[in-house]
């Protein structure tokens, strides 16, 4: 893709963005919760003549969680994906990871429990209709700019850029601000 039609998408996915999404961030927030397909990657998959699934990943993200993890900020992957990529790169970024789960929704409270946080202190990201009971049982479930109508829908905020094209990293630079104002309450 051009670096015209580059900017064009990211200047329409903008105007599709709710800017206020930060206004929707828990006032102490406890974990992260992110979707994999989507939104740690740009939602496409490359599939070679051997049946070898490969997908695109944001390097920008990867720094942006590298900086959430070195502040003791709790961060999950929880994803419906059973491709081996999903647990080689939450190991890579030193994340933990839930892969494989056919109903994030009843995996999503044992995590909690697990992190000891209160729901109403959880960011989720998502993408897809899958994504929709956790978006709906946190206190901030955001999605993508690209995601699907009904995820934005149940969604309190949508971040201004693409999965897998720096929406992470627009997060984790919001929460990183949050944290600083709080004296880095998650560092260990």
């Amino acid at each position: 893709m051009g670096q015209g039609c580059e900017t064009v998408l990211f200047t329409w996915f903008r105007r599709r963005a709710r800017p206020n999404w930060r206004a929707h961030l828990p006032s102490r927030p406890a974990l992260l919760v992110l979707d994999f397909d989507g939104v740690l990657t740009d939602n496409l998959v490359t599939l070679d003549q051997n049946g070898i699934e490969s997908v695109r990943c944001s390097r920008e993200d990867g720094m942006g969680l590298t900086l959430l993890r070195a502040r003791g900020f709790p961060v999950v992957i929880l994803s419906t994906e059973e491709n081996p990529v999903v647990q080689r790169r939450a190991a890579k970024l030193k994340i933990p990871c839930v892969s494989g789960v056919a109903d994030k929704g009843s995996v999503l409270p044992k995590l909690l429990a697990e992190h000891g946080a209160a729901a109403a202190d959880v960011i989720y990201v998502g993408n897809d209709v899958n994504d929709l009971d956790c978006l709906r049982a946190v206190g901030c479930g955001l999605v993508v700019a690209d995601a699907h109508p009904q995820a934005q829908a149940a969604a309190k905020g949508v971040l201004s850029r693409p999965g897998g094209q720096g929406a992470v990293r627009e997060l984790c630079d919001a929460l990183l601000e949050r944290l600083g104002q709080l004296g880095n309450p998650a560092a260990a």
